[in-house]
């Protein structure tokens, strides 16, 4: 037997840009049903790190008082460049006055999920999208498969899929799960999270001849690291004094705390943006939408970008029956869209060096970093991206 439920918006994916969404329509007045394929645990368990711009911070302070942004994430005013042996000092504050926050996704999450579950929010766990119907109509329909198995079918009048870069609402609004825009780079990162005290009060972005590094925190007890690498190495190929050895030496000039290593990965470098970003009263947001490389830090922010630029735009459909601003969300999503794909495109060439990359290459990419660390104005350009531009809408 399928069940069949009714709502004004039906929100596939609970993650950040799924659960925020779903906060925004709610002070509006609109009723929303959010489902994700995992539960509750898988979500709140699967690690990933998260460094949050300002905008995103004050949002999340405004959506939740009780937010622990401030008391487990860690404030940061400025990272470090370092190449050719030295560091560089980006001052955040001093260039544009806006700072960052190092604060783990799986945390927001957290918070995010037992705020929408104490309010009443009607979030549906180990629910599986197969497939959008009707996406041009005034009714959508998600057709899913519950928990148990069985058929279930979401009527709504907006349909929102914010399930990440595996989207099954996207084959919907672009035609086809994978249509778009795609870039895959030639490195990866090889991370680590270890039991040792940070190594450095800021966020160290190194540029080495044998390859990128990034010396960054989790706690005052947890570090984690990344070293540039092969996309096909094996997470287990490398012993534990061979990771430091790399480690260390992508970082002249710092001596880092070494400690037991818990956790270890390799993550693949990929930059994509959806063909469309809304088919009729159908749309996507976050990661279903778009991807970028973590050299820039925009994943998250991105995806909050685009969830506030679309709860205003259903706030004025389903408000006063005014379309424009939804017929606008895709042209101005993407703006911001493109803008955060250059950055993170330009962030990572920068510091990252190329299979095969010249002397020639490796010289004009020295002379880039000292255009950007001993101009203001390159200063203030690296700052202003990383911190983050204004948010759209409200």
């Amino acid at each position: 037997m399928s069940t069949t439920v009714h709502t004004q918006v039906a929100i596939v994916g609970a993650g950040p840009a799924g659960l925020v969404l779903s906060h925004l329509l709610a002070e509006a007045g609109i009723e929303s049903i959010v489902i994700d394929r995992r539960t509750r645990e898988e979500i709140e368990s699967t690690i990933r790190a998260g460094i949050l711009e300002q905008n995103t911070v004050e949002l999340l302070r405004r959506i939740d008082p009780a937010t622990r942004v401030d008391t487990v994430g860690q404030r940061h005013d400025g990272i470090e460049l370092r190449f050719d042996g030295e560091g560089h000092r980006i001052d955040f504050s001093a260039l544009v006055g806006r700072s960052v926050w190092l604060h783990p996704q799986h945390e927001v999450l957290k918070d995010l999920l037992a705020l929408r579950l104490s309010l009443g929010q009607d979030i549906r766990f180990g629910v599986t999208a197969d497939r959008v119907d009707d996406a041009e109509s005034e009714s959508p329909r998600v057709l899913a498969t519950d928990a148990e198995g069985e058929p279930l079918e979401i009527v709504a009048g907006f349909v929102v899929g914010a399930d990440g870069s595996r989207s099954v609402v996207r084959a919907t609004v672009s035609g086809a799960r994978d249509g778009g825009y795609f870039r895959e780079y030639p490195f990866a990162w090889f991370g680590i999270l270890c039991e040792a005290p940070p190594s450095a009060d800021e966020l160290i972005y190194s540029n080495s001849a044998e390859g990128f590094a990034l010396i960054s925190q989790r706690s005052p007890e947890v570090q984690r690291m990344y070293f540039q690498c092969d996309p096909d190495t094996d997470p287990a190929a490398l012993d534990d004094a061979e990771i430091w050895r790399t480690l260390q030496s992508r970082v002249p000039g710092t001596e880092l705390h070494e400690g037991p290593i818990f956790q270890r990965d390799v993550l693949r470098f990929r930059s994509s943006v959806a063909r469309r970003l809304r088919a009729g009263r159908t749309a996507l947001v976050g990661d279903a939408a778009h991807t970028v490389p973590p050299t820039g830090a925009k994943g998250m922010n991105l995806a909050i970008a685009d969830v506030v630029l679309l709860a205003d735009a259903l706030e004025a459909l389903f408000g006063v029956s005014d379309e424009r601003p939804l017929d606008s969300f895709e042209e101005r999503a993407l703006s911001r869209i493109w803008k955060a794909q250059h950055f993170s495109w330009w962030m990572t060439n920068m510091l990252h060096v190329a299979p095969g990359a010249s002397d020639f290459d490796r010289r004009r990419q020295l002379g880039e970093l000292r255009s950007v660390v001993e101009s203001e104005a390159g200063r203030a350009y690296l700052a202003e991206g990383y911190t983050g531009w204004p948010m759209p809408g409200r």
